[in-house]
């Protein structure tokens, strides 16, 4: 708005800048309609855009719910001896078997003699050595000058399989001693390999030989081997795993996550639920209170089929898989009832919430639907009351200018008046004066 350009009441003595203002904020009143309208349009967007956000997250998690996925195939695996532990995949089927530990997996492993300080040459006549595997070209491994340090550090640069370790063993002459560890980088009986120097003699007066071993486990009384100590689908998606020096028997049971299972259909549940409060809360109009979206017909409808998605199309309940409706329209989720259903028939628990014409299934078309971002229900109704901000902050400009106007029209009223006045007391004392003189000549 433009300042005022009048003569501030200099002539009337009124304060016309003030009356001005006064006159404008009443002739604004409209205009401020507009904007509180536009913040009340906006609030509105700001919920129906939080809850679209809301729906779109039940439908990924009814998506995940609703596959015959981890959630309803996933197995509980227990094992009788903390040495041998147990993991399933989806592909594992439910059942019980024993394994009986016969050797678990070794490295080959080099223990040189001879300990010498790390300075000390120990590649004999030359500063290089040889790697030798059966079945592979000789590998000739390089060091600077054949000093123990350089020897290890070389076997461990050339990457072939080995890595070497230099333990303290003590000193002598005040200068500390190491011998010479050499050890395959992984398990089984495979992994043999000897080290010498380039004439094929031993190194450092020759070395104790642990050798590799492959992991060996007995199932059912079936024998199976493993270069490592993970056996992988020895039993179809079921992984058996040693630990270091395990031994003896594990007796081995597969069973359904009953619990897990409960747990993940409770937390969908869950999240239905925070929806529902979630839309009851926006649409509230009560004594109590009011809701950003009181009343709206849209969310209402949203919401009740989100109710009625607890039964199937069939006209059956699921009350018998412990999932039904309380007075108030929320979703009530009896995890012993579950349990109970589940352990009696997992298939066909699995179908009432799964597949095509699961719970979950119709959960998603309904949050799908609402929340589709091209003709879902609170999509479009985002967009209704967005077109209506749009509309009302044009009303709003076009306001602004109606108002800028009047404002001028105002001004130069008021400056017109103050001029007429001015000049009016200009007069007033020039007659003044003039009737002063006249009687003055007169006496």
């Amino acid at each position: 708005m433009a300042g005022t350009s009048s003569i501030g009441g200099l002539a009337s003595g009124l304060d016309t800048a003030g009356i001005i203002n006064q006159l404008m904020t009443l002739e604004a009143m409209s205009q401020s309609k507009l904007k509180t309208q536009v913040a009340t349009e906006q609030g509105k967007v700001s919920a129906l855009q939080k809850l679209n956000t809301s729906l779109q997250s039940l439908v990924t998690a009814a998506g995940d719910l609703g596959t015959k996925g981890t959630v309803w195939s996933t197995l509980r695996t227990t094992s009788s001896n903390p040495g041998v532990t147990v993991t399933a995949t989806t592909s594992a089927t439910p059942g019980g078997f024993d394994v009986t530990v016969t050797q678990t997996a070794l490295t080959h492993r080099l223990s040189f003699t001879d300990a010498h300080a790390k300075g000390d040459q120990v590649t004999g006549t030359g500063t290089s050595v040889l790697l030798k595997r059966a079945g592979e070209p000789d590998l000739q491994v390089d060091t600077a000058n054949g000093t123990l340090q350089e020897l290890a550090t070389a076997i461990n640069a050339a990457d072939a399989g080995v890595r070497a370790t230099l333990v303290r063993t003590g000193t002598s002459g005040g200068v500390d001693q190491y011998r010479l560890m050499v050890e395959s980088t992984t398990s089984g009986a495979d992994q043999a390999f000897e080290l010498t120097d380039l004439g094929g003699s031993p190194l450092l007066g020759g070395a104790t030989v642990r050798a590799g071993q492959d992991a060996v486990v007995e199932v059912g009384g079936i024998t199976a081997t493993s270069r490592t100590n993970t056996f992988t689908d020895v039993v179809p998606g079921v992984t058996i795993t040693l630990a270091a020096g395990a031994t003896g028997a594990a007796d081995v049971t597969l069973a359904r996550d009953a619990e897990g299972t409960s747990g993940a259909v409770k937390s969908f549940v869950e999240q239905v639920n925070s929806l529902l409060t979630q839309m009851q809360s926006l649409t509230l109009n009560s004594k109590d209170g009011a809701g950003v979206l009181k009343g709206d017909a849209t969310i209402r409808r949203v919401a009740s089929a989100l109710q009625n998605a607890v039964f199937p199309n069939d006209g059956t309940s699921m009350a018998a898989f412990g999932l039904q409706t309380d007075r108030y329209g929320k979703l009530v989720f009896d995890e012993a009832k579950f349990a109970e259903a589940y352990a009696a028939d997992p298939a066909a628990v699995a179908a009432a919430f799964t597949g095509a014409g699961g719970f979950a299934s119709r959960v998603e078309q309904v949050a799908k639907t609402a929340s589709d971002k091209y003709d879902g229900a609170i999509s479009n109704a985002i967009n209704s009351h967005s077109s209506t901000i749009t509309r009302l902050n044009k009303s709003i400009e076009a306001w602004d200018a109606r108002l800028e106007l009047r404002r001028q029209t105002l001004e130069r009223q008021y400056t017109a008046l103050e001029t007429v006045l001015s000049q009016l007391g200009s007069q007033s004392a020039w007659l003044t004066s003039q009737l002063d003189a006249l009687s003055a000549s007169t006496q």
